[in-house]
């Protein structure tokens, strides 16, 4: 178990985490998308150079998973997290081709006291997966739940 290094108030609106690169390869494109996403131009480099692609691409799931990983790998799992109830926004922007070295860029864009529970929150992000142009391959936003370093207290009668 990893210690808790972050939770609910250290995500302030502006915090930012920029991961190293990992790149990916045509052997780890093609397993990824082989077991989830079978379409040709995700598994087969000769069906796919006469795809809209002109090449082999990763399945925008394996893109996604690469960034969870690098999340992970990167703060999440020193969090306090408790989980999210999904994402707000999804778009994939680019192809992810065989050597493309992905890094995830995280922006804290808000926080929420939770209403009901004084002892979590969440916190709106932003999280871009860039490749080596720095170009914007996939963006992503979503509100993670994190325990609370000091449990929120009522405010005082006046």
């Amino acid at each position: 178990m990893t210690p808790i290094k972050y939770y609910w108030e250290d995500f302030t609106p502006g915090w930012q985490y920029e991961s190293q690169p990992r790149t990916l390869t045509s052997r780890e494109i093609i397993a990824f998308a082989r077991e989830y996403d079978p379409q040709s131009y995700h598994t087969d480099e000769e069906v796919a150079k006469s795809s809209p692609f002109g090449g082999l691409i990763a399945s925008g799931w394996h893109t996604c998973s690469v960034a969870m990983r690098l999340m992970c790998d990167g703060y999440l799992l020193q969090t306090s997290c408790i989980g999210s109830p999904g994402l707000d926004e999804l778009r994939w922007f680019k192809p992810v081709r065989p050597g493309d070295a992905l890094r995830l860029h995280a922006t804290a864009l808000d926080q929420t006291e939770s209403q009901k529970d004084p002892t979590r929150g969440t916190v709106k992000f932003r999280w871009d997966v860039l490749n080596q142009k720095d170009e914007v391959v996939c963006s992503m936003t979503g509100r993670p739940h994190f325990r609370r370093r000091t449990p929120a207290t009522a405010a005082p009668d006046r």
